[in-house]
């Protein structure tokens, strides 16, 4: 069986090719164009995936979309509703896009592949966790996700055990580290989903003067790790930039104009969300531990922290951690586990995080985890064949539900 998994239209596009469990091709469209982040369809990629495999478009037995855009197009409704009239202007430059393409997914993966099977559509956190669990060479796992924001969740907790994996708690939009973080990389002058490493890279140069201003006004943080964000203070719910002017006054200015000189101001704000941030994290990651005896961290839009807070939690809890970056490139192995198709805990173990286009990249990698992608396709080979793969989600059990728009 050919199944072919797509993420675009947001940042990041990439394509992947599983066959019969195994990961045939799997490459991010900037390989190709060389435009960072590219965030259009993956034609390259897709062409370039199905090249390897010596298949037609016309050949694949299934399509898979990263994403469930009706229920995304739903949460930006609920969300201009609950702020109108505030947020016209973003609703005017938003919706139109929606009803033209966005709606009608389906058709355009159909059009742009000139195919005309199945296309599944799956939940953002769920194609994450599935794709950070099956991979890896743990029997079981606590599965950690964060990003900006999927259809509603922000964050969520599982659990991974074998072929199953079970997302027990979500936090939900507006409540995001990832919206956080990206609102200090908007505020310190670079762009949002892209910038995000200049923020991480500026840190150790700055002090942590701004950490009590960020709990005391911005953040209500939580023993578990939940949160709820002050939205009196940012403005990505119904406006066209990050933060606002009450955001501005609580750190002295307004945000830096971009490519102008940063100065210390830069990296102690850097600095302080950088030490919140992680904070954040470890106290989630502790929640998630609670009852389980490893942790996979996934992390999304904050990922220039991963391999920090990871440590931090290996340390902390005397186990291992591994932290997988954002591409949707492996999307397949969700497609994969829910299917039932056998073959999925045998796919390349850790090496799924450094596969790439040949002749774009030809960088010498090693493998992340302890043993090698060879020792864990080895120790794990097989265990796909024991029952039908799954993803359970526990709804109705939120990670501390934002407000009554994410009880959903």
């Amino acid at each position: 069986m050919d199944i072919l998994g797509i993420s675009a239209f947001y940042h990041d596009s990439a394509a992947c090719l599983v066959r019969d469990g195994r990961i045939v091709a799997a490459a991010q469209e900037e390989r190709f164009t060389r435009k960072k982040h590219d965030p259009d369809f993956p034609k390259n990629a897709v062409a370039y995936c199905l090249k390897t495999g010596g298949i037609q478009a016309s050949g694949l037995d299934m399509v898979g979309f990263y994403d469930k855009p009706i229920l995304k197009f739903d949460r930006l409704l609920q969300t201009y509703l609950a702020y109108a009239p505030r947020g016209f202007e973003s609703f005017r430059m938003a919706i139109p896009l929606w009803v033209k393409e966005k709606l009608w997914m389906r058709d355009l993966v159909r059009e742009a592949l000139g195919y005309a099977g199945k296309v599944h559509f799956l939940e953002h956190h769920e194609s994450h966790a599935a794709s950070a669990f099956f991979p890896s060479p743990f029997q079981e796992s606590a599965i950690l996700t964060m990003d900006g924001v999927g259809e509603w969740a922000t964050s969520s907790i599982g659990r991974g055990s074998d072929n199953k994996v079970s997302l027990l708690k979500e936090l939900h939009f507006p409540h995001s580290l990832g919206m956080l973080y990206s609102a200090f990389t908007y505020y310190t002058g670079f762009k949002v989903n892209s910038g995000e490493y200049k923020v991480m890279g500026l840190a150790p140069y700055g002090e942590p003067k701004h950490v009590a201003a960020i709990y005391e006004e911005l953040l209500d943080l939580k023993a578990d790790g939940s949160f709820k964000l002050n939205m009196e203070y940012f403005d990505y719910c119904a406006g066209l930039t990050m933060t606002n002017k009450k955001f501005d006054r609580l750190f002295g200015g307004p945000p830096r104009e971009p490519e102008s000189k940063l100065t210390q101001r830069e990296m102690d704000l850097a600095r302080s969300v950088q030490e919140v941030c992680e904070e954040v994290m470890r106290r989630m990651a502790r929640r998630g531990l609670d009852a389980q005896v490893r942790v996979f961290i996934k992390i999304i839009n904050i990922h220039p922290q991963q391999a920090e807070v990871g440590q931090h939690l290996a340390d902390i809890h005397e186990r291992r951690a591994a932290a997988q970056p954002d591409a949707g490139t492996l999307l397949l192995q969700r497609l994969r586990q829910r299917l039932g198709a056998p073959g999925l805990r045998e796919i390349l173990g850790s090496r799924h995080d450094i596969l790439a286009h040949q002749e774009n990249d030809r960088r010498e990698h090693k493998p992340d985890f302890h043993g090698g992608a060879d020792d864990a396709r080895h120790r794990y080979a097989g265990r796909a064949h024991r029952g039908q793969f799954g993803i359970q989600r526990q709804r109705g059990q939120a990670h501390h539900r934002a407000d009554e728009r994410g009880d959903r």
